[in-house]
């Protein structure tokens, strides 16, 4: 508790406000407890995260030798080995082997990126199911997963230093406070005032000068809107987060897991030129091979296939970059990517193909193509589920704030484009890796935006520290995300960040009635004590009075009408 706050309250407790000045202490200790509480989970999470790249690696000498190594022992130039499963362990680049790479922890792709020669990998990332040898490009702390913990680090700090000039302004009053009834009492004295009615005004002007209406002006309506939010599924974090949400001129969405769910779903399922097979049968002898596959797209495939029982599958083979094959009810079944197709076909047949495969990727799905028999049989669209209240969000914050909200993601940009127009968002910035990201909301804030990014991955935490609030998505996610957050959407309701910033401006109109209401009184009990003759009686029913009236005008946000209210 600041020095100034102890000796505030040892004052009023001294002058028989015992209740003022605990309660001082109280509201500053509580505040005080739970920012250290904060930092420390937010530091926790960022250790958390170097915990992403593995502490070892299996070296490469110049003999072919593999030697474990810790590492940050690892050198620019240095050969690793990643095996099946593993995550790599540095920064470089594949100089052998091939395998899908699941990098959503940095990029925030939904699906994994096939990687071969020449391919740049980044440490923390989890291999496939290939083998693969990385010539490191950096050193650990140089590493791309490094650079995002030094990125919030900073971008903390700097957030913490703007809330310094709240708690400077009440260290000010504070002891403008104690100032002002000090020389109320010794000046008077000094020029021969009598002691009794002397100390008798400097205890009552020590009583109407108390900020405590003022404490309660703010802290209520604001605490009852967090209250009144928690309840309706968002946690904002502190009462300074809910007083900023209002303030909110520009929100930047992260895609996936924000406005989509992370999840594929198959949205178009179409036969290929001059195919013999019923589409239905394709899509069972597809789904009886993908059921056998730990592909993210397996999953869609076999959901897609319905109910019914799968046929066996006998010599299953998967293959990184290419795809899953199997002999399913004697026929050979490959699902493939498109480009990793190995039957043969006609041309024409290859032209018609290729122009269904253009047409979706332009739309931003993903397109695997099903051959029975070393013909092509089936071409089936995927696409990450777009959560159903996205549209509605959008365009709902879009009205809310000054400027049009930006989407900001790792992913593709026909993906992004394609999610962008079916959510009607205008502005796209796709293929952002985390620092890039940091980039787009240090432009935008450098312009007088107020940004709000909303995410969910440990790729999202750098913007959200770096932007004038950051939202999570709660349910799925990262705790880095979770952490360096300002507010959580617990249920993953989109439609609630218009609510909760509805709530924050109007919790913010009752904040400035109240001060305005407060300061009224303290400047009426104030004069009324210098120029003329306060009854102490009086002095502290002035000032309990308001301080009750402030404190109920402000709870009046604990109602449920008020969430309601928040409402498009």
């Amino acid at each position: 508790v600041d020095l100034l706050m102890v000796v505030a309250a040892v004052v009023a407790a001294l002058i028989g406000q015992v209740l003022d000045g605990a309660l001082l202490i109280i509201i500053f200790a509580t505040s005080g407890a739970l920012e250290a509480v904060a930092t420390k989970r937010t530091r926790d999470s960022v250790g958390a995260l170097l915990d992403l790249a593995p502490d070892r690696a299996n070296r490469i000498d110049e003999h072919g030798k593999e030697t474990p190594v810790d590492a940050v022992q690892l050198a620019v130039t240095d050969l690793i080995r990643v095996r099946p499963g593993e995550r790599i362990a540095a920064d470089g680049v594949v100089v052998e082997g091939r395998s899908d790479v699941d990098q959503a922890s940095i990029t925030g792709e939904s699906l994994p990126v096939f990687k071969q020669s020449g391919a740049e990998v980044f440490a923390g990332t989890m291999n496939g199911t290939g083998a693969l040898v990385v010539r490191v490009s950096r050193r650990s702390e140089d590493s791309v997963v490094a650079r995002i913990v030094t990125m919030v680090e900073q971008a903390s700090e700097t957030k913490a230093k703007a809330q310094l000039f709240i708690e400077n302004i009440e260290q000010k009053y504070s002891i403008g406070m104690v100032t002002a009834t000090l020389l109320l009492f010794f000046v008077p004295l000094a020029a021969g005032g009598a002691l009794q009615p002397t100390l008798l005004r400097a205890i009552t002007f020590m009583i109407v000068a108390s900020p405590c209406a003022v404490v309660l002006a703010t802290m209520p309506p604001l605490l009852s809107a967090i209250a009144n939010a928690g309840r309706h599924g968002v946690l904002v974090k502190s009462a300074v987060v809910m007083e900023q949400l209002g303030q909110t001129d520009l929100i930047a969405f992260d895609k996936t897991g924000t406005l989509t769910e992370g999840r594929q779903q198959v949205a178009h399922i179409e036969q290929a030129p001059g195919a013999m097979l019923d589409a239905t049968e394709s899509l069972m002898l597809a789904a009886a091979v993908e059921l056998n596959s730990q592909h993210p797209l397996a999953d869609a495939i076999v959901s897609a296939a319905g109910p019914d029982v799968l046929p066996h599958a006998d010599h299953f083979h998967s293959e990184p970059g290419r795809g899953v094959r199997a002999l399913v009810a004697g026929h050979r079944v490959e699902v493939s990517a498109p480009q990793r197709l190995s039957v043969p076909a006609r041309p024409s047949q290859v032209r018609s193909l290729d122009e269904l495969v253009r047409a979706r990727q332009q739309e931003g799905m993903t397109v695997v193509i099903v051959a029975v028999d070393g013909r092509a049989e089936l071409a089936i669209s995927l696409t990450d589920k777009v959560r159903p209240d996205a549209s509605a969000a959008v365009a709902d914050l879009a009205g809310l704030t000054t400027q049009p909200p930006v989407l900001i993601t790792g992913d593709n940009h026909f993906a992004a484009a394609a999610l962008a127009r079916t959510v009607g968002l205008q502005d796209v910035r796709a293929d952002l890796l985390p620092e890039a990201k940091v980039e787009v909301v240090r432009q935008l804030e450098q312009a007088g935006r107020r940004v709000t990014v909303i995410g969910d991955g440990v790729n999202d935490a750098p913007a959200m520290a770096a932007a004038h609030l950051g939202i999570a998505m709660g349910r799925r996610g990262a705790d880095l995300a979770l952490d360096t957050a300002d507010a959580v959407i617990v249920r993953d309701e989109l439609s609630e960040v218009g609510r909760v910033i509805r709530l924050s401006r109007r919790a913010r109109r009752v904040v400035l009635a109240n001060l305005a209401m407060a300061a009224t009184v303290i400047a009426v009990l104030v004069v009324w004590d210098l120029v003329g003759t306060l009854p102490l009686p009086l002095g502290v029913a002035g000032h309990e009075g308001s301080t009750v009236l402030v404190g109920l005008n402000g709870l009046r946000l604990l109602r449920s009408t008020a969430w309601y209210k928040s409402r498009p």
